[in-house]
């Protein structure tokens, strides 16, 4: 299901081109949900997948109802497997960027999506999946222990450092709240100060009922020992021990595709604190570029991966109700092409002839 050039029923080739009702950018959960909608909706559907799900390294998928901790590459295959059996299909690629044909001049409807490998593709609709990258603080070390030791998120990874030395990575005034957060998974939480702002008054209170103890000073680097993350190195060389790092990353939009189409890609901030970037976009994920749909963590920085999941269904029901409202004027001007003048549609005596041809295909049997 990955070869290039595959075509879907109901794909229309146009030389180099294939034309589809909808491609969809990215192969996670929210593109291969919506993928699969579109799919049963009968419509013909590319999910161009580049093979960078989010959620990688983590040894499992959690919240996911019926498929608590599946590890991400499964719940992925089976979803593609899916796509497929509804006449779907799934392409290996990158796409690198799209525009509008419109903008090309002529009366060309559509997008022109363009691969990294030369591919071209022409689609009615665009669902852009392709989610966001986490930028992590630049600490020696942090990185290689992404969604192993190192984690964001308790409600996808605390129960699995439950009871652990937990460390809490302050970059900024979301700190103390993510501390407060893992004293749940956890009694043994240290909140390291690294580039954040002293606490208040009122949030030094309430770290100290919570019997979490603070550390001053920046992080320079992670100490290991056998493969496993042992502890905190600050600057002044000191090793604070813990077993798992919480960290608060900027989420990032994947932006190429987006900027190419001239979606507009807006900041989330908490206070002055940028938090990450998503595309503007309504609760169904159209953006304001007419024909465009985004879903994910394109459209919203927590989703989880079931959350991603509906995301994209939710996406793929607002594209196919256009691509209905589409087509039905399309058809109602070829009808009314064929209609003579003197028999306007639904006229009375339209009605007439309708009824006559009916009850006569029922008299002879048809």
């Amino acid at each position: 299901m990955t070869k290039q050039h595959q075509q879907v029923p109901g794909a229309v080739s146009t030389g180099p081109e294939r034309t589809y009702d909808v491609v969809v950018v990215g192969g996670g959960a929210a593109g291969l949900s919506g993928g699969l909608a579109l799919a049963r909706a009968r419509r013909s559907v590319l999910v161009v997948d580049a093979g960078e799900p989010r959620n990688a390294a983590a040894a499992g998928v959690h919240n996911y109802l019926g498929r608590e901790g599946t590890p991400p590459s499964e719940l992925l295959a089976t979803g593609r497997a899916e796509v497929a059996r509804y006449g779907g299909t799934v392409l290996a690629g990158r796409v690198v960027s799209a525009r509008r044909l419109a903008d090309d001049g002529g009366d060309r409807e559509g997008f022109a999506v363009a691969l990294a490998d030369g591919t071209q593709l022409v689609a009615r609709r665009l669902l852009v999946a392709d989610g966001l990258v986490d930028e992590l603080p630049d600490i020696a070390g942090l990185a290689r222990r992404w969604g192993r030791e190192v984690l964001h998120c308790p409600y996808c990874h605390g129960w699995e450092v439950r009871d652990q030395a937990i460390g809490v990575l302050a970059t900024g005034p979301s700190g103390v709240g993510q501390a407060l957060m893992f004293r749940q998974w956890s009694a043994e939480v240290t909140l390291f100060l690294h580039t954040a702002p002293d606490p208040t008054d009122e949030q030094w209170e309430q770290l100290a009922a919570r019997g979490i103890a603070v550390v001053h000073g920046e992080v320079s680097g992670v100490d290991m020992t056998d493969d496993r993350l042992t502890g905190l190195r600050l600057r002044s060389g000191r090793v604070v021990a813990c077993q798992a790092v919480a960290v608060a990353p900027r989420f990032t939009a994947r932006s190429d595709v987006l900027a190419s189409l001239g979606v507009e890609v807006v900041e989330r901030k908490a206070g002055d604190h940028v938090l990450g970037s998503v595309a503007a976009a309504d609760p169904t994920g159209a953006t304001e570029v007419a024909g465009v749909w985004v879903a994910g963590n394109a459209a919203d920085l927590y989703a989880g991966t079931i959350q991603a999941a509906a995301g994209g269904l939710t996406a793929a029901a607002a594209i196919n109700a256009d691509l209905i409202a589409e087509d039905t004027a399309r058809a109602v001007t070829a009808f009314r092409a064929r209609v003579p003048a003197t028999l306007e549609p639904f006229s009375a005596q339209m009605e007439a002839d309708v009824c006559e041809r009916v009850l006569g295909d029922r008299r002879h049997g048809l």
